[in-house]
């Protein structure tokens, strides 16, 4: 058949969205009387789709995100201090695209580090290169590529990223080197590439985790300006999680 041939040399060719939507994309010709160039243009979107996905799923994988969080997970029947309308907003990536930086704040398990997984993720299926780092791990990661003499090729290849996710800034106070470290990073991205940051410490206290007053106030200028600032609230949504599957097995038990 001639369906068959044409996915053979698809497959041969690489062109997999093709390969994957040629039987489909067929039978709806048929069935609809399209012509040959509007079967065309679906087989070619078919594989522009199938492209962007794979490239989102490399993306994805090379960002080295700690879960799987998505922006559809994110639970909005408790008040947590976003609106639908903002976080649709920051799901279409308004921050990334007018070269700002994202300040998200809150208390412990407010949902800080699912935000920024969830933008961070979206922004990847958007073919938007991004890499995520937890502050305190990163610091132990540069110490042993500086150890190794690839510290100035670490930081070039973190800033190829277009989005820079530092979580759990401000859980201790920073050594005069990694906050040299930390501005050496910020000093590259500036106005070329965006940084979302969470913390539990608003940006007007962030001078005092660090010895030297002059390094601080160029970390917290270079994150504060331009950014956008999101400040979660509600306590902690793992507890009102815990509290709630308590609630639903004390009244199981009791129906049983």
């Amino acid at each position: 058949m001639i369906v068959d041939q044409i996915k053979k040399i698809t497959h041969q060719l690489r062109l997999f969205g093709i390969h994957e939507g040629m039987e489909r994309r067929a039978t709806e010709a048929q069935s609809n009387n399209l012509d040959h160039l509007e079967f065309l243009r679906l087989l070619m979107e078919d594989e522009a789709l199938n492209r962007k996905d794979r490239v989102a799923k490399r993306l994805v994988t090379k960002a080295r995100f700690r879960s799987n969080a998505d922006i559809e997970d994110w639970d909005q029947t408790f008040d947590r201090g976003i609106t639908k309308a903002k976080l649709h907003e920051l799901s279409l990536g308004s921050f990334y695209h007018n070269n700002e930086n994202l300040i998200i704040l809150g208390k412990t398990g407010e949902g800080k580090t699912h935000l920024a997984i969830a933008l961070g993720r979206r922004l990847c299926h958007e073919n938007i290169k991004a890499a995520f780092f937890s502050l305190n791990l990163l610091f132990e990661e540069i110490l042993s590529e500086r150890a190794s003499g690839r510290y100035l090729s670490f930081i070039k290849k973190m800033n190829k990223v277009d989005v820079l996710i530092l979580d759990d800034l401000g859980l201790r106070s920073y050594t005069h080197e990694e906050a040299t470290t930390l501005t050496d990073i910020l000093e590259e991205r500036y106005q070329k590439g965006s940084v979302i940051v969470t913390s539990q410490v608003d940006p007007r206290g962030w001078t005092k985790l660090f010895e030297d007053p002059v390094i601080a106030e160029a970390i917290t200028d270079r994150l504060s300006h331009p950014s956008q600032k999101i400040t979660l609230k509600g306590g902690s949504y793992r507890e009102k999680l815990g509290s709630e599957q308590k609630t639903r097995k004390r009244k199981k038990g009791k129906d049983d």
